[in-house]
Parts: structure tokens; C-alpha cells; sequence
């Protein structure tokens, strides 16, 4: 975790969104069906957008993934290139 994001991860707002969340998706992970862990932002938070609630707090960026769903998510789009590509948001390997 950023140390720009650690306040707002820690925070009771934070945490009751969360809890809502998690309980309005029954638990269940959104991609595959297992038991979810992760209350995921589908926009990457950032320095800048850390502190609009319309983006950390609101539900309709949220995704509930299980560990591995969630791993997968950053390994495919942060990973690590090689020989000067990637693979995009779309699965597409692209140069980088």
C-alpha cells in the first residue's frame, strides 16, 4: 500500500463502505464465484483522487474479488514486460 493511501484505507468510511459492499455481494467474488476477500476500486486510486468520495466511497467502482481474481488483476495489468510488451487492459499484448 502507498503511504498516500494508508489514512484513507484506515479510515471508519472506508471501512463501512467496504463491510456494505461486501455484504451487498454476499460475499461471492464477481469474477469467478469463490469466496470474496477484496473490495477492489476499478479506478486506480492516486495521490489526486484519494480524497473524492465520489471515487474512493462510491459503490458503483467497486468490484469484490477473491485473492487470486484480485491477483490476477494487478499481475495482468502491472505485471512485468518483457522484450518491450505487455499485455493491455483488454488482453492484447502490446508494445510497451
Amino acid at each position: 500500500m502507498q503511504p498516500w493511501a494508508e489514512k484513507f484505507y484506515a479510515s471508519t468510511q472506508w471501512r463501512r463502505c467496504r463491510n456494505a459492499y461486501f455484504k451487498k455481494r454476499h460475499g461471492i467474488c464477481e469474477r469467478c464465484g469463490k469466496p470474496g476477500k477484496i473490495v477492489h476500486h476499478k479506478i486506480v486510486l492516486d495521490p489526486v483522487n484519494i480524497n473524492d468520495p465520489m471515487i474512493t466511497l462510491n459503490d458503483i467502482h467497486f468490484e469484490l474479488l477473491c485473492q487470486e481474481c484480485h491477483n490476477i488483476f494487478h499481475n495482468a495489468k502491472y505485471g512485468v514486460t518483457m522484450n518491450g510488451v505487455h499485455f493491455n487492459e483488454y488482453g492484447e499484448l502490446v508494445q510497451s
